[in-house]
């Protein structure tokens, strides 16, 4: 049962800060050695993840909502065009290169590289974001924020710090970026954990499960990502990026190292 708190725990601390939860499961299941978490599991994890985005930003998402009705704004309905249009390409990569990204998740040297990568990337955008107020965002804007998210399937590739880190880099203000990275999370979250249960079904494994031990990963990973999200809010408006790009470069050199021992 701890196995269950403790992913679910690290899933909700990593899913949004810039700094990869798939690494950081992986990482956490080799140290301690415990079992891979399985497809039920995971998904309970994702959907944990996803409620924690919509109560932060339930307001955001009522709006939204209301712009598909008659009272709707012009901007709001675009932006919910530009999250699909960010929201393809991970569709894609997701379904036509699952086993291969499955299989690189097996090389923590991979995974290392992955936070070494973002750990750069997030001093550069630490220094764009000083000069970036662009507070609307274009066309063009979600299908490089949408590239980026494809690539965090990549084992080491935070999916938080990739998105916001292309749209601050495309001039968007942080907190604009911030917003729409999280609100981009929903389908990716809801969306992998729909697939997961597709497995789980198709494999037997509901009549295997833990329900208790899917629950209390799934409430961890909420209330910790609670948290995560409102801890990266702060950082961001406090103008600190770079403290992520410190940990990851340490964390992921010593994985390399280690990878390669």
């Amino acid at each position: 049962m701890i196995s269950y708190l403790i992913l679910g725990v690290v899933q909700g601390l990593t899913e949004f800060l810039p700094v990869s939860s798939s690494g950081h499961l992986v990482l956490v299941q080799t140290l301690l050695g415990l079992n891979p978490p399985g497809v039920l599991l995971e998904a309970c994890l994702h959907l944990g993840t996803a409620a924690a985005v919509i109560l932060t930003f339930r307001h955001d998402i009522a709006e939204l909502v209301r712009a598909l009705s008659a009272r709707g704004t012009l901007e709001r309905r675009k932006e919910i065009g530009f999250l699909i249009v960010a929201t393809v390409p991970i569709a894609g990569v997701g379904f036509l290169l699952r086993g291969q990204i499955d299989q690189a998740f097996a090389s923590l040297r991979l995974i290392g590289v992955g936070w070494l990568v973002v750990g750069l990337l997030l001093f550069l955008v630490d220094r764009a974001a000083r000069r970036a107020r662009r507070r609307v965002l274009t066309f063009p804007d979600a299908v490089v924020v949408g590239a980026a998210q494809a690539v965090s399937l990549l084992p080491g590739f935070s999916r938080s710090g990739l998105t916001i880190g292309a749209a601050v880099l495309r001039s968007v203000d942080p907190g604009k970026a911030v917003r729409f990275s999280f609100l981009l999370s929903i389908p990716a979250l809801v969306g992998a954990a729909g697939i997961a249960f597709v497995e789980a079904g198709s494999s037997g494994t509901f009549a295997e499960a833990n329900a208790l031990g899917l629950v209390l990963g799934a409430a961890a990973a909420f209330l910790v990502g609670l948290g995560a999200a409102r801890l990266l809010l702060r950082v961001v408006a406090r103008g600190k990026l770079w403290v992520f790009g410190v940990y990851s470069i340490l964390v992921g050199g010593a994985v390399v190292l280690w990878g390669g021992a």
